[in-house]
């Protein structure tokens, strides 16, 4: 098996691929709360580096921290001294059973001291891991970080709050609440344990704890089968509970119900429209939500002012997508990422006080006019009539007219594509192909019944709505049939796989990054601790794949590993070692069935990279193999 071949040269005017396949220039920009400093999370396209600085133009630096490799998740502000950084990385902890996997750290920068410290550090029988980013709290002027944690008992891991005094650096663990079902937290603003989630796994069933005057009160229970409902968190008034729940009149409908510490709910108004929530700065109350309908990005704010602020803030920079960063605790200095469609997506700071607003960096460092390509919204008719939507990328300066096409679909494969710049995508379009995304039933943000439209639909109706897509380009007269590759990650890597065995005939070859191409081994290696379609996981992926169980024949029928022998085009696998989300051997068994059925492949190994593409290094090099592959096997000229 050989490595893909490196890519060719870039036209004038258009960008090397290491512009859009490295690590993004910034990855993060969070406001303290008063509005005066700036935590910005930056690369050099493979090390990551956090810089904090004084936002007023021209500021001087105050700290940085180098991260060089390490994965940087997320980072918070805990009053104006005192930052909270998660990173994480891939392991099996030593005397813990199972797979290798995912472990989140959490830590806090003391601005004053120039020290470090790991939030769950000397907790006696608990790991030093988080389960979630922390929740900061203000008491007294002292800042706080509430974290989920593991304490072990009775050799059993289980989910518990703990405090973290982050003035005095002391940790302890909060009163004894939770059990083995707990699967999440939330604390009210005086710092007080207000909710829990629960998640009965043998049963199949959910719950809310509150906890009220004489302890915790089961607020909720229902049956569900596919995993645990969670939390959303606190409610407009900062005491109750929000979860997304399943509509009482419409099944097919999720709606936010509002918990009160008496166990009463109501439902948020509208919410069924809601794609995500808006919640205050300090996390303490709900204040609007954000939805995409159609294409138009929408913030609904419930305070009329605040309403009013945010409209102010969209008209400073017409024609773009601009989202909500981060903002200070009163409201008036935010931080936006807007989204040119010529000029690509950038980091902006506005100040409602002054009226003004001024660009902070550049997303993506070195694209040029002629590196950022248009991006249409499509939509088509699917065999059986369902409309399919996506976004079609069409190269710049070429003449859309019998173009070659990359199908791209996304991950998931419960998730969707949207209008916002797309590095995979536009790199492509910048060697001359023309990009389909289609958001093929199955995908979520268009209703639960398109979801349900993918139930038992791998490798089948879901397969189709991407041949389907192709088919539509090419009556249009857009795209040349005969010059159409397919290539995804995760799920679309699945799909690709699926294009090349189950659906022949529509691709001239096939790069599949990080797909599942075994779907038994597949379940087997994601439920190693069940091996039973007794738990929610297992239940979730075989309601896609349509199958009763590990021994149902349909898993063999759309595995491609078991059809390789099918195989009439070139195919690419590429994958990370340390991916514990869909395991490296799911490529090599796949580029093992190729090899024994004397068919073309070649894969490429990313040492140390995860499932996420998160090392600059590695997901250049995923890019660079891609292009080489689409460049030999469907020249773009």
């Amino acid at each position: 098996m050989t490595a893909a071949v490196g890519a060719q040269a870039a036209p004038d005017g258009v960008p090397p691929l290491s512009v859009y396949g490295r690590l993004p220039n910034i990855e993060q920009v969070e406001i303290s709360p008063d509005g005066a400093k700036l935590a910005i999370a930056v690369t050099d396209g493979e090390k990551r580096m956090l810089l904090i600085r004084e936002a007023a133009q021209g500021g001087k630096m105050i700290s940085a921290l180098n991260f060089g490799d390490t994965k940087l998740r997320g980072v918070q502000w805990a009053g104006s001294e005192h930052v909270l950084v998660t990173i994480s990385s891939t392991a099996q902890p030593y005397g813990l059973t199972g797979p290798r996997q995912e472990y989140w750290m959490a830590f806090d920068f003391n601005l004053v001291t120039k020290k470090q410290r790991p939030l769950m550090e000397g907790q006696d029988e608990a790991m030093n891991v988080v389960l979630d980013t922390p929740t900061v709290r203000i008491l007294d002027g002292v800042p706080y970080a509430f974290v989920e944690g593991v304490h072990f008992v009775d050799n059993y891991g289980q989910n518990t709050l703990y405090k973290a005094n982050l003035k005095t650096g002391v940790t302890r663990m909060m009163g004894g609440a939770g059990n083995k079902d707990t699967d999440g937290w939330l604390v009210t603003p005086e710092g007080e344990p207000l909710a829990q989630s629960r998640y009965d796994e043998k049963a199949g069933a959910w719950s809310l704890q509150i906890k009220g005057d004489r302890g915790w009160n089961t607020a909720e229970r229902v049956v569900s089968k596919m995993g645990s409902l969670g939390l959303a968190g606190l409610g407009r008034d900062g005491r109750s509970v929000l979860v997304w729940m399943d509509d009482e009149k419409d099944e097919d409908t999720t709606v936010l119900n509002e918990y009160a510490p008496d166990g009463s709910h109501v439902v948020i108004p509208d919410s069924a429209k809601f794609d995500s929530l808006i919640h205050a700065p300090d996390g303490a109350s709900l204040v609007g939500a954000f939805s995409l309908v159609g294409d138009d990005r929408r913030y609904t704010f419930f305070d009329a002012k605040l309403q009013a602020s945010w409209n102010a803030v969209v008209k400073a920079f017409p024609g773009d997508q601009v989202s909500l960063a981060s903002w200070s605790d009163d409201k008036r200095q935010l931080v936006v990422q807007v989204d040119s469609a010529t000029l690509g997506p950038a980091y902006a700071l506005v100040d409602l006080n002054t009226k003004s607003a001024r660009f902070l960096a550049e997303v993506y460092q070195g694209l040029t006019p002629q590196g950022v390509s248009k991006v249409e919204p499509i939509k088509y008719k699917a065999a059986d009539g369902l409309e399919i939507t996506g976004y079609l990328t069409l190269p710049y300066g070429k003449d859309p007219k019998n173009l070659p096409l990359v199908v791209l679909p996304h991950g998931g494969p419960k998730s969707r594509d949207t209008l916002e710049f797309d590095w995979w995508s536009q790199a492509l379009a910048s060697r001359g192909y023309a990009v389909l995304r289609p958001n093929f039933r199955g995908s979520s943000g268009f209703g639960w019944p398109f979801v349900e439209a993918g139930f038992g639909q791998w490798g089948k109706a879901m397969q189709t709505d991407l041949s389907d897509g192709v088919r539509h380009l090419a009556k249009q007269g857009v795209i040349d049939p005969k010059r159409v590759c397919i290539v995804g990650a995760s799920y679309g890597g699945y799909a690709a796989l699926a294009g090349a065995t189950l659906d022949r005939g529509v691709y001239r070859c096939a790069a599949s990054i990080a797909g599942p191409s075994d779907m038994k081994r597949f379940l087997v290696d994601k439920n190693r601790l069940y091996e039973s379609s007794k738990n929610s996981t297992m239940r979730f992926w075989l309601q896609y794949m349509g199958a009763e169980g590990l021994k149902d024949p349909d898993l063999a029928a759309i595995s491609p590993s078991q059809m390789a022998d099918k195989v009439e085009i070139p195919i690419l696998l590429i994958h990370g070692k340390d991916d514990t989300v869909v395991p490296y051997v799911q490529s090599t068994l796949m580029a093992d069935a190729l090899k024994k059925a004397g068919k073309p492949v070649e894969l490429v190994t990313l040492p140390g990279e995860d499932h996420w593409l998160s090392r600059g290094a590695t997901r250049l090099q995923m890019l660079n193999s891609v292009v080489g592959f689409l460049e030999k096997n469907n020249p773009p000229n």
